[in-house]
């Protein structure tokens, strides 16, 4: 139902975040204008085809647990085009030692929940096992405060398992360092099971016993997300402008917001900035130094992929599981790498392999030849292929990771708290609660709602 046919919004940023703001404003026949400063809308959702193979360049799939992105994707009608992870092919492996060891079953992220297989497991020491079993015992303390991932679980597991389990499976998502990140910010239900039950172990265990939601982990679209944008495109129609340039300046005039795009002014109540933290402050520069001061303290880090494409004949591996990482103790260029076939039943055909490679973000400018050169080397030491790729598809993403410090959720209730205090302005992405695509959709759903609700009062 139309709230307003006549009211409009801006939304500067094209991720996910803006574009489900923009999704959901003009589903309520709120006009938005959208303004991006990159060629193609999506952000980091982006998706080529390469000899048959489906290249995600950036996240290639959500998880299926956090339901925003996934009613968005119902609301635009594409859940006949959703898949899930082959997750009975579910093997995860780290690196130790020069050689893939599999993480043992039961594992989940730090925490053991199999006796048997983690006793099995040559990943982790046998004094580590120890302190893993113990940590059963542990009781609840009095309040902490926010503390680093690393000191979290180093004072639960000890600091093997920071080494060769937190470290290599949170650089993988976040591209951070655990000594930096905050636990609260980043791992908010195992700072809550330690409040409440002392031992990870035996809260997770709990928890578990009241059951769990069934299906697979990680879900995505058959022809790759990049759907979603062109589907958001289509569903809007003429009620949704979309502008390829870059917002130089932001003014309030009343009750008026203004944004200068290509030497013209954009002029709406309401507007949304679904851009990076740091692209945000030195928009809001001249309205409140201590909101854009406070958006600059959220760091981002860099990321980068690569894709290798091969006919499945020369590559002798097996490509049983989801693909490896690899601890900082072991780490060359590649931070870890996915089995695309494995995960992803459609992405691959059966006579091709495709590898897709996770590269540590201060390598962003070496040669293109170097990274594949590198990235081989590595492949060849690690998996054994030494075939040469059909295709090798680079994908750079430069401070595009945002980083949840130490502290990072008070910092945001500060910088929501100031953004209130500017009627009209709204906030929306991965700087604040949450950095997977699901997470993303939620800020810019919400941001959507309280400009609906405000309409609506107007």
């Amino acid at each position: 139902m139309s709230v307003s046919s006549g009211r409009s919004a801006i939304v500067v940023g094209g991720g996910i975040s803006g574009l489900a703001a923009a999704h959901y404003l003009t589903r309520a026949g709120v006009a938005a204008t959208l303004i991006e400063k990159e060629p193609r809308l999506g952000g980091v959702m982006q998706t080529e085809f390469i000899d048959g193979c489906t290249l995600e360049l950036g996240p290639d799939s959500f998880l299926a647990a956090k339901p925003w992105l996934l009613d968005l994707i119902r609301d635009l009608g594409l859940a006949d085009d959703l898949i899930g992870s082959n997750d009975h092919l579910r093997k995860s492996y780290i690196l130790r030692h020069g050689r893939l060891v599999p993480l043992p079953d039961g594992l989940m992220m730090v925490v053991p929940t199999k006796v048997l297989p983690l006793l099995a497991s040559p990943l982790l020491s046998w004094r580590t096992k120890i302190r893993m079993g113990l940590e059963w015992f542990r009781r609840p303390g009095p309040p902490q405060a926010d503390r680093s991932v690393a000191d979290f679980l180093r004072d639960h597991y000890g600091q093997e398992s920071v080494d060769y389990l937190g470290e290599p499976l949170l650089s993988g998502v976040y591209g951070g360092d655990p000594a930096e990140l905050s636990v609260v910010s980043v791992l908010p239900r195992f700072a809550e099971i330690e409040a409440k039950y002392g031992s990870l172990t035996r809260g997770v265990l709990a928890a578990r016993g009241k059951g769990s939601a069934s299906g697979p982990l990680f879900q995505s679209l058959k022809g790759g997300l990049a759907a979603i944008t062109d589907a958001i495109v289509q569903t809007a129609g003429q009620l949704l402008t979309v502008i390829q340039g870059t917002a130089g300046a932001l003014e309030q005039t009343g009750d008026r917001w203004r944004v200068r795009v290509n030497g013209e002014w954009r002029e709406a109540c309401d507007i949304v900035l679904a851009c990076r933290a740091y692209e945000s402050a030195a928009l809001l520069r001249p309205f409140a130094p201590e909101l854009p001061d406070l958006l600059s303290t959220i760091p981002y880090t860099s990321s980068m992929t690569l894709a290798l494409g091969y006919r499945r004949a020369d590559v002798k591996h097996p490509l049983n599981g989801f693909g490896f990482l690899v601890p900082r103790a072991e780490r060359g260029l590649l931070l870890g790498c996915t089995w695309v076939g494995t995960k992803f039943s459609h992405r691959v055909p059966d006579a091709k392999a495709m590898l897709r490679c996770f590269m540590a973000g201060d390598s962003l400018d070496l040669h293109d030849s170097d990274i594949v050169a590198t990235a081989r080397a590595e492949i060849l030491r690690i998996m054994g292929v030494d075939a040469e790729p059909v295709f090798a598809k680079i994908s750079r993403w430069p401070r595009s990771m945002a980083q949840y410090t130490v502290g990072h959720s008070v910092r945001v209730k500060r910088i929501e708290a100031l953004a209130e205090a500017l009627p009209g302005l709204h906030l929306a992405g991965s700087a604040y609660h949450g950095i997977g695509l699901p997470d993303c959709v939620r800020t810019g759903k919400t941001a959507a709602e309280a400009i609906i609700r405000c309409v609506a009062q107007r």
